[in-house]
């Protein structure tokens, strides 16, 4: 009887043949057509091999290891493979070699000496591997020159490490360079050099000729940097592209600072001459930091940080220069960084304090105010004048914050004096940067501030320079006027040493000229008098009375020349003949004493 689907002889119990459906196209593969490929790749790979059998015979050798033998493979057949690659020469690994051979082993591991076809003896890796199911228990054996694999691994390095445009080596290799020069401190001069430029203009260059032009300049610049280096260093100075149009000349075993900075001269002087590109006469100048210094105790890390600083200062100074570090510089300016940094939280922990110099009237000697000087109490650099950070505050935008709070305690100080003295009360003078004015609403502070303290407007002066009002319009100007329409006095601080123009001042609502003590210097004795500082001093008095100003005078030493001063018609005085800046509480004995 048939089956349920009415097929003869296949029943529920009885399992469907499997078929297996080739690719018409393919050819059958068969365990002769696989030894055949296995043979050919064998015989046609790049790398050295052999089979050897368990008596430690070449059975059979493939062209590249007869290649690096010298010899026809075929008569490599039957010599002892061990023999051929140096293993006989180690007892240990004869016996790991016997291990393998007899299947005790699965493989062995080594680098030996090989002799090749031209007789020179290289240093290859020897691999012998049992090779699974092999035929009489055969192993491979495969020798790699490692001379080759060498010299890729340095062909690849040199790439890696050298500048595609100028071929120099780059900046890795550079810091290579340097870290093993300040490695061997101990040895020869104990000392490193190193000259860092950068090429002026060269951004110019580019956009205006294009990045071809530019590569093609940066090629020559190295050429010229290689002759100066390679005649006055005699090949032991490194020239390397750091990136961009910045070049670095490493010196090592520097004999001194002569020596660094005489290179620097001669890459200088080669940059000067034109350069001749496909036609276009181009000239370009270098900017070059200078350090030099013993090995010991530095980091290519700090070589490099005082190598920027100093090229930043050849730039600073007027470009095409070099320039030497100096450590003491360098203090400075790392000293202003810091305080840079910290100005503003400075004013928030109350670091800050202040101290009054007395403006003295010429005539009675008597104390008619106080000109407020701000000093920092830095916790790590002690006492700070205002000339070490003003201008930092200036350069920051924290002067606002500063000037506010100098504002605001001055006249808080002041307010206290008119309680103490309210039948004399003494003015107070407060010197406004030209960003308190543009930075902020200094009338909204100078009111408030008022307000808060309860101090007169009559009794507040403020001071500007004279370069900050010259010129003025717009807001400063409408600043300036609010001020005075308020009642507050405005001074012109350092009057002399910029414009000087009395013609313009006299449209500003100024009552006070405080003249720059550079001019009262020429009055410092009757033996030594300078005229033409007093011809100026009386003119410019005479001139500001008649435009309904007071003069101060500034610097005032001693009692000659405040009595010439005085003679002049100068209304007040300041300087250390009266008093020097002092506490707040310092300036009630004062007022007794005078």
């Amino acid at each position: 009887m048939g089956g349920p689907m009415g097929s003869p002889g296949v029943g529920p119990e009885t399992p469907a043949p499997t078929v297996t459906h080739r690719n018409a196209t393919a050819p059958e593969r068969t365990e002769e057509t696989e030894a055949r490929d296995y043979r050919a790749a064998f015989a046609l790979a790049r790398l050295p091999m052999a089979l050897v059998g368990r008596d430690g015979r070449v059975l059979e050798a493939n062209l590249a290891l007869g290649a690096l033998l010298g010899a026809d493979p075929v008569r490599l057949t039957a010599l002892a493979a061990a023999e051929l690659t140096g293993i006989s020469g180690d007892e240990r690994l004869r016996a790991e070699y016997a291990d393998v051979l007899d299947g005790r082993r699965g493989q062995l591991h080594c680098t030996r000496p090989v002799r090749t076809r031209d007789g020179r003896t290289v240093r290859a890796e020897v691999t012998v591997t049992r090779v699974p199911g092999a035929a009489g228990g055969s192993v491979l054996l495969s020798v790699e020159d490692l001379g080759e694999r060498h010299e890729l691994r340095e062909q690849l390095r040199h790439l890696r490490m050298h500048d595609p445009v100028t071929k120099l080596p780059n900046r890795a290799l550079f810091f290579e360079r340097l870290a093993a020069a300040l490695e061997r401190a101990g040895e020869g001069t104990g000392r490193v050099g190193l000259c860092y430029l950068d090429l002026d203009g060269f951004k110019a260059i580019n956009d205006t000729l294009g990045h071809r032009t530019g590569d093609r300049l940066l090629a020559a610049v190295a050429g010229r940097l290689d002759d100066c280096a390679a005649r006055l260093g005699r090949g032991r100075h490194l020239v390397a592209r750091l990136g961009g149009d910045e070049f670095a000349i490493l010196v090592e075993g520097s004999t001194g600072t002569g020596q660094a900075t005489a290179l620097a001269e001669s890459v200088l002087a080669a940059l000067q001459r034109p350069f001749d590109l496909s036609g276009q006469r181009l000239t370009v100048s270098a900017s070059i930091g200078v350090v030099e210094r013993e090995a010991s105790g530095t980091t290519a890390t700090g070589v490099m940080q005082a190598a920027d600083t100093t090229l930043y200062w050849a730039k600073a100074d007027g470009k095409a220069r070099w320039t030497l570090f100096d450590p003491e510089r360098n203090a400075h300016r790392m000293t202003r960084q810091a305080l840079s940094s910290t100005l503003r939280q400075a004013v928030e922990r109350g670091e800050f304090v202040l101290e009054y110099q007395p403006l003295v009237a010429m005539g009675s000697g008597s104390v008619r105010g106080v000109e407020a000087l701000v000093r920092w109490h830095h916790p790590h650099f002690g006492l700070l004048g205002p000339n070490r950070f003003i201008s930092l505050a200036e350069e920051n935008g924290s002067i606002v914050q500063l000037g506010r709070w100098v504002l605001a305690e001055s006249c808080r100080q002041a307010r206290q004096w008119q309680k103490d003295y309210p039948d004399d009360p003494l003015f107070v003078s407060v010197n406004v940067a030209v960003r308190q004015v543009w930075d902020s609403d200094l009338v909204a502070d100078v009111a408030e501030i008022l307000d808060d303290t309860g101090l007169p407007p009559e009794l507040l002066q403020l001071e500007l320079t004279e370069s900050a009002v010259m010129g003025s319009a717009g807001r400063p100007l409408q600043a300036l006027h609010a001020l005075h329409e308020m009642g507050v006095r405005i001074a012109i601080d350092d009057f002399g040493t910029g414009y000087s123009n009395l013609a313009y001042l006299s449209r500003l609502p100024v009552s006070t000229l405080k003249l720059d003590g550079s001019f009262v210097h020429g009055f410092r004795a009757d033996q030594h008098p300078n005229p033409a500082d007093e011809t100026i001093v009386e003119a410019l008095v005479q001139l500001a009375h008649r435009l309904g100003l007071t003069v101060t005078a500034e610097c005032v030493e001693n009692a000659e020349q405040a009595e010439r001063l005085r003679r002049i018609g100068c209304d007040t005085g300041q300087g250390w003949l009266y008093s020097r800046p002092v506490a707040a509480e310092r300036i009630a004995a004062l007022r007794r004493d005078r």
